[in-house]
């Protein structure tokens, strides 16, 4: 019987190659589908949207940490594909007496490009998973960072305010990009208005996940910041940890150029 490893180093057992998968992991399930293994997925969440012309198609077994175990025990796996930070722990144990569950560990790019080579070789898509991350690795070696020309907070909720910290995936993509992330507390702490102020980024991004932040919260932090840059980021060229990556270089591509002044663009040419 082949032997796996997850990212948190359990032995994942699997008598064949898996048919029936399920993911409870947005950018996973896409991983899933670019790895060509559209007929093995039978379940999927509710936040799982990407690839959009396909997910419709799925059954969908509730929220990442909101699991509808019935719908999943109907679905009979033979693997389940869930993250440590995304998925609950008691739903996670829960489902590891019946199934086999593959759990990913995701903090940064490296840990997120060994993601994909393994979820490669669980489910018979190795040469697939390898070219995905020759072209992602290919994509960050091309990205010319600002160099921590620039200092930034980046906000993913509100009321509370909460801002991605040290430890995060989102902290590594900052500094790849060459910004400096201020909020210097691990995972995602809350900071009030007088934080903000006290940090006095050059910066301020507003994920547009998990909270959809918009065009309508930008005048609140002109106001609390008025020699701040107040942006909008799309979130998930920043947090997805899948195939998405794809697409993150050339984003951040953009966003630096966006930033720096046209002089010192010019001076990295």
């Amino acid at each position: 019987m082949p032997l796996f490893y997850d990212q948190m180093n359990r032995v994942i057992e699997l008598p064949a190659l898996p048919q029936r998968i399920i993911s409870i992991v947005p950018s996973q399930t896409e991983l899933l589908f670019d790895l060509g293994l559209d007929e093995r997925i039978v379940g999927i969440t509710k936040f799982c949207i990407h690839p959009a012309d396909k997910v419709q198609q799925v059954t969908k077994v509730g929220g990442t940490k909101q699991l509808n175990m019935d719908v999943i025990y109907s679905l009979k796996p033979d693997l389940i594909i869930a993250n440590k930070e995304e998925n609950e722990q008691g739903q996670i144990e829960e489902l590891m007496q019946h199934y086999p569950v593959w759990i990913s560990d995701i903090d940064d790019l490296d840990s997120a490009l060994d993601m994909i080579n393994r979820i490669g070789e669980l489910t018979g898509t190795t040469e697939k998973a390898i070219s995905i991350v020759k072209t992602i690795k290919a994509g960050f070696r091309e990205l010319k960072a600002a160099e921590n020309r620039l200092s930034c907070a980046y906000l993913i909720w509100r009321k509370p305010y909460m801002a991605a910290g040290a430890g995060t995936f989102i902290n590594d993509m900052l500094q790849r990009c060459g910004i400096s992330n201020l909020v210097a507390a691990e995972r995602y702490p809350v900071v009030a208005d007088e934080d903000l102020q006290a940090l006095n980024p050059e910066v301020l991004m507003l994920s547009s996940e998990p909270y959809p932040f918009s065009e309508k919260h930008l005048e609140e932090f002109k106001a609390l910041l008025p020699n701040a840059k107040i942006t909008l980021v799309n979130g998930e060229l920043f947090s997805w940890y899948g195939s998405r990556l794809l697409r993150s270089p050339a984003y951040f591509k953009g966003l630096i150029e966006n930033f720096l002044p046209n002089n010192e663009e010019d001076t990295q040419n």
